[in-house]
């Protein structure tokens, strides 16, 4: 068990490399991942059932002893993301089925791996946790709410359908998780070491499931839809900074806010617009899956540098 939690530990550090890795296995070799496709929707279960293992009420706790922070979080999460989406697909000419995808993701909750970069960045950690675990409850009614209002003139929306669905792959997955924590903490103490691989497994390969699904509509249209990713991605990183800062939080909440704004739950939205749009507007998603993670690396890398005035000592003036 030991070796066991060693490589998943390895694994869980190189995340990045590894969902980069997958999908370029998903475009060079199809064949070999288009029988995963249909197992999307569960595979992101188990990501979420694993993601119950690990939370706590310290996580729930946060909320309340700092309502005011994690709100500004939840409310740039819904409200930044979504927005960038819309005026995204405005100004860049895109399909309907991508223009739904870009939505979708922009409508998706916080990703856990925000959690791990705003580590990484030195920034507020319980804040990230919190905002995640926050937006993730909310998103069965958030998500399909958004998604109806913003990408209903591209398709068809059923947001009870969606809500259903969102429930059945990330309530009752976390909730299970959770309750099994509680019923059993030996047993799930055991099981810990080995989660980040659970985890970065059923990402790579829901990656590698979206992207040898429509390897030949990445050929066509890859760059553009890259293109929109990045610049959904970067645009959300800076507003988030922009809106703790003008919030009057300090440099550590807002390094927080800003990467979870940034990173979206790419994973969900992969699933949801397999299982409810097309496969090619599961692509957006997919794309989002693998870049966030290298922006996410490259940002937490520069917020590590960045220290508050406040927190900066006082020079001593030379005596006379």
């Amino acid at each position: 068990m030991r070796f066991l939690g060693s490589v998943s530990a390895f694994v869980g550090r190189t995340f990045a490399t590894w969902v980069i890795v997958f999908a370029a296995l998903g475009f060079f070799l199809p064949a070999a991942f288009r029988p995963v496709a249909p197992y999307i929707v569960t595979l992101l279960g188990i990501i979420m059932f694993g993601m119950g293992l690990t939370l706590s009420l310290d996580d729930f706790r946060e909320v309340g002893r700092r309502p005011f922070d994690v709100g500004v979080g939840v409310l740039g999460q819904f409200l930044i993301m979504p927005l960038v989406a819309v005026l995204l697909t405005r100004i860049i000419p895109m399909s309907p089925e991508v223009a739904a995808g870009v939505i979708l993701v922009g409508c998706c909750p916080g990703g856990t791996s925000s959690n791990v970069m705003t580590y990484l960045s030195k920034g507020d950690v319980a804040l990230s946790v919190a905002c995640t675990s926050v937006t993730t409850l909310l998103a069965p009614l958030v998500t399909p709410f958004l998604v109806w209002l913003f990408a209903s003139q591209f398709l068809p929306i059923d947001a009870m359908s969606m809500f259903v669905s969102i429930v059945k792959v990330i309530l009752l997955p976390l909730a299970l998780g959770f309750a099994l924590q509680k019923l059993a903490p030996s047993l799930v103490r055991v099981a810990e070491p080995a989660l980040p691989l659970v985890s970065v497994t059923g990402i790579v390969l829901i990656v590698a499931a979206v992207v040898a699904v429509n390897q030949a509509a990445i050929a066509g249209s890859g760059l553009l839809i890259f293109a929109v990713v990045i610049l959904h991605n970067g645009i959300g990183y800076a507003l988030g900074f922009l809106a703790a800062r003008a919030c009057g939080l300090s440099l550590a909440k807002r390094k927080a806010i800003s990467i979870e704004v940034g990173m979206q739950n790419s994973g969900l939205g992969a699933a949801l617009a397999s299982a409810h749009f097309s496969p090619l507007s599961a692509v957006p998603s997919a794309i989002f899956s693998v870049w966030h993670n290298i922006s996410g690396a490259l940002l937490a890398n520069v917020y590590a540098r960045l220290r508050d005035e406040r927190e900066k000592p006082r020079s001593i003036a030379p005596a006379e």
